[in-house]
């Protein structure tokens, strides 16, 4: 490594020491004001505050989310006229558990890095982007911003996860949430038992044909549902009866083969039990994470320095799906896994919003600020690091992977 890039590091490592004490001020102000998918105001707007204060324009309701933003910084505007870096952030909680999934980390570390690449830099020579990104846990807002452009022309975009492993990067497989609807006719089920099409039996019987189709289902993937509408008395034959559905699978290609067979197998059962069916999207679809090897390679690097160590994740093992992955298969990207409490542990429980507050959340959140930071400055400062994440992405995406 240059002694140049070795200053920059200094550098960085200074300013997020610098600002510690603020952004562990910002994480535990999200975490005691929890706010859930797309209601995210507070959230938004302490930290494009932040942004703007630290000297970055910052664009309010991006993609037509109320509760996302773009900041910027940078001597050029746009593809082709040098590197352009996203940090992500995200910001929203979980329904009665708050910050179990330990948001209010990645945003901070997200802020931080983004001040000190800015601070440690200077004029950048390219974009420095920090994307407010709502919604991870339900809705995708990051699925949302993609479609609306907001990563073309990003050469990568960075973040890390709080979890209960250190891990250099998240299995993290595709999901769609699916709506399944059985439409019958009503009728009294003693004095007029044949005149009744039971709505809520062919649900049922869709969770028994899915409960066979889980056998054979590869590694990666599984479907599982709940019943949101079975009906309104026990003396009347249900009319319509209505599921919901949660489809994963390790691969998008695999994840929509899994969609069609849930339609085909919906489709069954209303030819058998004389019912009308209809199978609808809920929301838009998580694709699979794709990791870019070159830039997690870095961050890892850089983390070790914080006496972090990252290894490969454990085979097998997948810890659910996120929007991020809608970006990671268009532009380089990274997201680390780094633990805040130990592999007994599990995210989104009480255990883990706790944690999220606690000194050890204090000390991975400083860390993959920095280690954010750097990344940053590696694609920013070295030319042949954004080349060879593109060939990486290339190389993955020709092989399905």
């Amino acid at each position: 490594m240059s002694q140049a890039a070795e200053s920059l590091y200094a550098r960085v490592r200074r300013e997020v020491s610098a600002r510690e004490e603020r952004l562990w001020d910002v994480s535990l102000a999200l975490h005691r004001e929890p706010e859930t998918a797309y209601e995210e105001h507070g959230a938004a707007r302490l930290l494009a505050g932040e942004l703007e204060r630290g000297g970055f324009e910052v664009e309010r309701g991006v993609a037509d989310l109320p509760t996302a933003f773009l900041a910027r910084t940078g001597s050029v505007d746009g593809p082709g006229g040098g590197p352009c870096v996203a940090l992500l952030m995200e910001y929203d909680a979980l329904p009665l558990l708050g910050h179990a999934c330990g948001h209010n980390l990645i945003a901070a570390a997200g802020l931080g890095a983004a001040l000190a690449v800015r601070a440690a830099l200077g004029e950048v020579e390219g974009s420095l982007l920090a994307v407010g990104a709502p919604a991870e846990e339900r809705g995708g807002g990051k699925v949302v911003e993609v479609a609306a452009g907001l990563f073309e022309g990003v050469d990568a975009a960075l973040m890390f996860h709080p979890g209960v492993h250190d891990w250099t990067w998240a299995p993290l497989t595709a999901s769609a949430q699916v709506r399944v609807g059985f439409h019958g006719r009503a009728a009294h089920p003693t004095s007029s038992p044949t005149e009744g099409i039971d709505a809520l039996g062919a649900l049922i019987q869709l969770f028994n044909t899915l409960g066979v189709l889980s056998r054979r289902l590869p590694a990666g993937s599984h479907v599982h549902g709940i019943v949101t509408d079975g009906g309104r008395a026990t003396n009347i034959v249900p009319e319509y009866a209505e599921g919901l559905f949660g489809l994963r699978g390790r691969t998008t290609a695999a994840l929509e083969d899994l969609v069609e067979e849930l339609r085909s197998c919906a489709q069954g059962v209303a030819s058998a039990t004389r019912t009308r069916v209809e199978v609808t999207d809920v929301g838009g679809r998580y694709e699979h994470f794709r990791d870019n090897e070159v830039l997690s390679g870095l961050f890892a690097g850089h983390l070790d320095r914080a006496g972090i160590r990252l290894s490969e994740p454990e085979p097998g093992v997948y810890l659910g799906s996120s929007d991020f992955g809608n970006v990671s298969t268009r532009v380089p990207g990274i997201h680390p896994w780094v633990a805040i409490m130990g592999s007994d542990g599990s995210a989104h429980t009480p255990e883990f919003a706790e944690a999220a507050s606690g000194p050890r959340a204090r000390r991975v959140m400083a860390a993959a600020a920095e280690a954010l930071a750097c990344t940053a400055v590696d694609v920013f400062v070295r030319p042949e690091v954004s080349k060879r994440a593109w060939e990486r992405l290339r190389a993955k995406a020709a092989a399905g992977l």
